[in-house]
């Protein structure tokens, strides 16, 4: 099984071979994509999930430095900036190109600005709404493959 990452479409694509089992909206980088570290933008190529974070934490459960903050967000609610939620999963990039990827802190994750799926806003990280996050989670393994193109 592998996840497959389409800027020109903004989706992710879960496939096993030839088979596409589960596809949903995604945001990735409102600066484009690219690999350079400072650069905000969504690294291309292959990727693999280094970790899975957040399995036994409720939906919304904003997360600060990988950790649980103790605040869980709903719709609706007043916050400031791009909030990592719900569950995330941490990328390693498997190309000379993209090396930096993990130390980038880039990751597929929930997001309190769920309005914006489906067009590029990020800042570099792969942004799901909630309920596909936590799909998508169900499907990931450590060692999987990502790609992104």
């Amino acid at each position: 099984m592998q996840f497959r990452v389409s800027s020109a479409e903004q989706c992710v694509r879960v496939s096993d071979g030839d088979k596409t089992l589960w596809t949903a909206a995604v945001s990735t980088s409102k600066y484009g994509l690219g690999e350079e570290p400072g650069s905000w933008k969504t690294p291309r190529g292959r990727h693999r999930i280094c970790e899975k974070i957040g399995a036994d934490f409720a939906w919304g459960t904003v997360f600060r430095s990988r950790q649980p903050t103790g605040r869980v967000w709903s719709p609706g609610q007043e916050t400031e900036g791009d909030l990592v939620l719900t569950r995330i999963l941490w990328l390693e990039g498997l190309e000379p190109e993209n090396q930096s990827t993990r130390q980038r802190y880039i990751y597929f994750h929930g997001t309190n600005q769920e309005e914006q799926i489906g067009q590029p806003a990020s800042l570099g990280c792969i942004r799901l709404r909630n309920d596909d996050m936590l799909r998508l989670f169900e499907y990931a393994a450590v060692g999987m493959e990502v790609w992104i193109e």
